[in-house]
């Protein structure tokens, strides 16, 4: 289980995260969205320990993560949760091989053999074949997000952090990397959390859509709720409106909030 209790994030004058809690029961999907600059990948950060709360805290499997200080710790918790970048992050001069088995030779104590073992497990997993000798430049927007996705599930992790899967993607393309959320929870029996601004993508693979608003949680609930809501504010973002409560320009102290 992933617990969030009381979050407050600042940056500069900007409240970003304010109070946001929140529960994912294990094998569950939630699905974060809501308006540029509203929190979203920083509250996915904070989760994954890549950013610290100025108060509140994150507990995985009721360990907090704020408590992990040792690196040992770190590295433990670490693997049990998979983080798959916006820009999927790969490393540029290493091939997609060197790019999953990275953490393996670094973090495990698999030999050469496991290691490639699992390299093509996790890439035959994403429905990628032959792809080990490429580097990312080689490869399509879509094949690097699988190759993210690859990556992250290396260590078997229980949990996976998506921050925005299918940017960038058409919408054949960004259906086949929500099939694969989907499958992968299937398979691996991951508890997920995915932030994104597609909302054809979030109907097919939440089980809970959490909608936050200036660093607040704003709605909760399955996606039949969400699709009948009366709150003006989810209304405007899921219907894809200019017209309504929040403002079509915006202005930001920070980039991918």
């Amino acid at each position: 289980m992933i617990k969030v209790d009381n979050i407050y994030k600042k940056f500069k004058n900007k409240m970003v995260l304010d109070g946001v809690s929140f529960e994912v029961k294990n094998g569950e999907t939630l699905v974060i969205i809501g308006a540029s600059g509203t929190g979203k990948s920083i509250l996915l950060k904070t989760i994954a320990g890549l950013i610290k709360p100025d108060s509140g805290g994150v507990e995985i499997d009721g360990e907090l993560i704020a408590e992990v200080s040792d690196i040992k710790g770190f590295h433990k918790m670490q693997k049990k949760t998979g983080y798959v970048f916006q820009e999927a992050a790969l490393f540029d001069s290493l091939t997609i091989f060197e790019n999953i088995a990275f953490g393996l030779k670094n973090l495990t104590n698999l030999n050469k053999k496991e290691i490639a073992q699992r390299v093509e497990q996790c890439l035959s997993m994403v429905g990628l074949y032959n792809v080990e000798h490429l580097k990312p430049s080689e490869l399509s927007g879509g094949m690097k997000k699988r190759a993210a996705l690859a990556r992250s599930i290396a260590y078997k992790p229980e949990h996976i952090l998506y921050d925005e899967p299918t940017t960038g993607l058409d919408p054949i393309m960004s259906d086949v990397i929500s099939d694969l959320i989907i499958d992968l929870r299937e398979k691996l029996k991951v508890t997920s959390i995915v932030v994104t601004h597609d909302m054809k993508s979030a109907y097919k693979i939440a089980d809970i859509i959490m909608m936050i608003y200036k660093g607040k949680i704003i709605f909760s609930g399955i996606p039949e709720e969400i699709k009948s809501t009366k709150n003006e504010y989810v209304r405007q973002f899921v219907e894809g409106s200019s017209v309504g409560p929040i403002p079509a320009e915006r202005t930001f102290d920070m980039e991918k909030t």
